[in-house]
């Protein structure tokens, strides 16, 4: 006779962790969670691996999920109204999507895989469904958030990486 399944399936988010301990980024995202609040998080999130030039954001999309890069680099393309691109690259430890999440607006640059990566997403309904169950893990997830978006628009050449 076969265990019934968990209603809840639960990803092995100790890779994430470690990338976003070890991040040496001046955009590393820096939230302090203990070893079952990371486990507690991982109940919320969906990993799946991208290959080098898939695109995972795209220019004027309304959405607000979150994706944390726990390996490999992305890159963020901006093209202005006078056909200038700029280009951001955003590696493992950190997190992409902070801007739409915070502002509700439509996503201002594309985003694609450089290189293989593996990327977990929140969407805006399950981190609401954590701030509901888990409000300290949403605090300091939040938090965190808002550092790596302080940290990207002071320094010019990555504020093309909020997205």
């Amino acid at each position: 006779m076969n265990a019934p399944l968990p209603a809840v399936l639960r990803f092995d988010i100790q890779g994430l962790a470690a990338a976003i301990t070890h991040s040496h980024a001046s955009d590393a995202l820096r939230c302090q969670f203990t070893q079952q609040q990371w486990e507690i998080l991982a109940g919320y999130m969906q990993p799946f691996a991208m290959q080098p030039g898939q695109v995972l954001i795209e220019r004027g999309s309304n959405d607000q999920t979150l994706y944390f890069i726990e390996s490999g680099t992305l890159s963020v393309h901006y093209e202005d109204d006078k056909g200038r691109i700029r280009l951001a690259l955003v590696a493992s430890g950190t997190v992409i999507g902070e801007g739409a999440f915070f502002s509700r607006l439509p996503r201002n640059a594309t985003v694609q895989a450089s290189n293989a990566s593996k990327v977990w997403c929140l969407t805006a309904l399950r981190f609401k469904e954590l701030a509901n169950r888990h409000s300290p893990i949403a605090l300091e997830l939040t938090l965190a958030m808002g550092g790596v978006l302080a940290k990207r628009l002071y320094n010019r050449p990555k504020r093309v990486a909020v997205t």
